[in-house]
């Protein structure tokens, strides 16, 4: 079998969009070669008692998983496993299907392995997404969804889109995570305020059939990301994704001055939030770090700090699923070495240190 290696050299000749193009393609091709699939979830598919957690009333047999963006279209759930993740995250989807923003929207910095986007949410829209994914769940690895509102959807209108979608896929996932934190979304970062959150949770507790969880900016000043959080976790919130992308254009040289960026340059201001959000929450709600974790090293300080899973993207690009595999046995051996029987010891072991 090809490595990732020498498959990344020919992807990064192509544009970023396209890259990615392909490389759904060639997964959504061994979908008839079922031992591909089955050799690759041999080679980078990690499970062992020690890191399994029952989160949200599901099993999650490793804690890494594939953040949203990834499967924007819900068109390679059964690959997530093949790449060894533990569960995935589809979207972000809009209840009416839309392009984004104009092209070109994607741009690669290999040289600090990061990436620029400026999406805005391009999707399929939700009856199309929500048909393929109730042709495969249940998983065998749990499924989350990624909510947005459409561009085109007034602010004040911004929580009927997300009832809408709530509703749509409350019997076909097992966790939602709602974003208001996309830099891509004209407005939508303006959401994030106390006030939109106790009328948005007031809905999920009506709507909701399923866990909630938000989505939060790496940009927010710490304690108004705090005080978000800890709102939406009293209003109802099952969990806190912390983070999507920075709009911090001073991290990259020669970054755009549009789009988000995620990556290696995010890395610390992602790592910083978990902390001071750790601080305040852990123990008392689910939370999922995501932005620059690229080694073991990172997973284990960010599971450390009290991040209860994690979720990766941009280090895939990169690295590709060895990444993944590495993660998940650095976690068992370092687990091991430090006297730990169970992943559920070492989580938050670094909070107050």
């Amino acid at each position: 079998m090809i490595s990732y290696s020498l498959l990344k050299e020919y992807l990064f000749r192509l544009e970023p969009e396209n890259a990615h193009f392909m490389a759904e393609c060639a997964l959504r091709a061994t979908n008839p070669f079922v031992f591909i699939q089955n050799w690759m979830i041999e080679k980078y598919f990690v499970t062992d008692t020690r890191i399994t957690q029952n989160i949200f009333g599901k099993q999650f047999l490793n804690p890494v998983g594939i953040a949203a963006g990834f499967d924007k279209n819900a068109k390679i759930i059964k690959q997530t496993s093949m790449l060894g993740f533990g569960f995935t995250e589809i979207g972000a989807v809009t209840v009416k299907p839309q392009d984004g923003n104009p092209k070109p929207r994607l741009f690669r910095y290999p040289e600090h392995e990061c990436v620029q986007n400026a999406m805005g949410f391009n999707n399929d829209g939700m009856e199309k997404i929500s048909e393929r994914v109730a042709r495969e769940y249940p998983f065998v690895l749990p499924i989350g969804i990624n909510i947005g509102k459409n561009k085109l959807t007034a602010e004040k209108l911004a929580i009927d889109d997300y009832a809408t979608l709530i509703e749509k896929f409350n019997d076909i996932c097992d966790f939602l995570t709602i974003n208001i934190s996309s830099p891509n979304t004209k407005g939508l970062r303006d959401l994030q305020n106390e006030t939109f959150i106790g009328e948005l949770f007031a809905m999920v507790k009506e709507k909701a059939k399923k866990p909630v969880l938000l989505k939060l900016s790496p940009d927010m000043e710490k304690r108004d990301a705090v005080n978000l959080a800890v709102s939406a976790v009293e209003y109802g919130a099952s969990g806190i994704v912390a983070t999507n992308t920075t709009t911090d254009y001073s991290l990259l040289p020669e970054a755009k001055d549009f789009g988000g960026i995620s990556g290696r340059v995010l890395k610390e201001k992602s790592f910083e939030m978990l902390k001071v959000l750790s601080r305040e929450l852990f123990g008392k709600t689910t939370i999922i770090s995501v932005g620059g974790i690229d080694s073991i090293d990172e997973a284990y300080a960010r599971m450390k700090a009290g991040a209860n899973l994690l979720q990766i993207y941009t280090g895939l690009i990169f690295k590709g699923p060895e990444l993944v595999k590495q993660i998940n046995e650095g976690i068992l051996e370092r687990m091991n070495e430090e006297g730990f029987t169970h992943i559920s010891e070492m989580i938050g072991s670094d909070i107050g240190l």
